[in-house]
């Protein structure tokens, strides 16, 4: 298979990262912590799935650009922060050292040549659904010419099966070419996975942000309303939305940002892209072009996501123009 060895390496610091978060959330999320606002939790979980990911791929592949979410300017400035990021990110990386820590954080703060190769990280995808110990996401894509080659998306909160929320904790993964697949967080097993291929409407049902700050809820509703979606939304933090769609828990995901001017970032949807598209789904923007991961940190020519079963993408964008005239 291709990109054995990049996928072996992903797998592994997905599973240490997913490690670190859980570790975070039993013992730093107090009651009090979402009423307040607290984000330090957040913080100390980012910098080190930052660090012990980062650590982890640049040591198997050195000559590898990495881009990430984080730079380690909070660790230089608060030593009690770094402390208790140095002690999570030990766990799972016995071997790092404070100034390996910062090292491994920073290699993610630079810029590269954006249409040759390189990872991209979003260590803490939801954050509000990471304090809330709901749904989060640890993302991990890379990029070859501007396309993604290969995805992991760590979903410590997703359910195995909708029909047993109980059982949670899925790693999604997707090889160019070679289809995507889950992972049992709980036993390591891995099964393929695929899209439910409806092409009617009205049996579909779509997922978007659970932030209304985060995308146009009123929009999306016009939309499904037009492709004739009676089902309420299916609304989730993070990447796993993508996860959704790929392993056929929704037909589609919309996201249209609040501000036209608004651009994501190549974090936020690298690893979900190639998930869905190997399940047997498609991803585009709201005029149905292919993401370009080619110019940037941002995705500076795309306006809206739409991620799909594929059946129903056409009709999709069809209502996306409908209702935008």
């Amino acid at each position: 298979m291709p990109y054995e060895k990049e996928l072996s390496i992903a797998i592994s610091a997905i599973e240490s990262a997913v490690n670190l978060c859980r570790g975070v959330q039993q013992n730093l999320i107090a009651a009090d912590t979402v009423e307040k606002n607290d984000r330090s939790p957040v913080t100390i979980a980012d910098l080190g799935t930052q660090a012990v990911v980062f650590r982890a791929v640049h040591r198997a592949f050195p000559g590898d650009a990495l881009i990430g979410e984080e730079d380690s300017s909070q660790l230089r400035e608060n030593a009690e922060l770094l402390e208790k990021v140095l002690g999570l990110t030990q766990a799972q990386d016995p071997g790092i050292s404070k100034s390996g820590l910062l090292e491994a954080i920073d290699l993610g703060a630079g810029e590269t040549d954006y249409r040759g190769r390189y990872w991209t990280l979003d260590p803490i995808d939801g954050t509000k659904g990471f304090l809330r110990g709901d749904q989060y996401a640890i993302a991990l894509g890379l990029v070859e010419n501007g396309e993604v080659k290969l995805g992991v998306l760590g979903c410590p909160n997703y359910p195995l099966d909708p029909a047993n929320p109980d059982r949670r904790g899925a790693i999604f993964y997707a090889v160019k070419g070679a289809g995507a697949y889950q992972i049992n967080l709980q036993d390591g097993l891995r099964k393929k996975i695929a899209v439910d291929g409806l092409n009617d409407g009205e049996k579909a049902r779509f997922c978007e942000s659970v932030e209304a700050a985060h995308a146009d809820h009123d929009a999306h509703a016009d939309i499904s309303a037009e492709i004739g979606i009676t089902q309420p939304p299916y609304r989730i933090d993070s990447q796993c939305k993508y996860a959704a769609v790929a392993r056929g828990d929704a037909s589609i995901y919309l996201r249209l940002p609040r501000s036209a001017s608004y651009r994501e970032k190549i974090w936020d949807h690298a690893a979900g892209v190639i998930v869905v598209q190997e399940a047997g789904g498609r991803v585009s923007d709201f005029s149905g072009n292919p993401l370009n991961f080619s110019l940037g940190r941002k995705l500076s020519e795309n306006v809206g996501i739409l991620a799909s079963n594929g059946t129903l993408h056409d009709h999709t964008l069809r209502a996306i123009a409908k209702v935008a005239q």
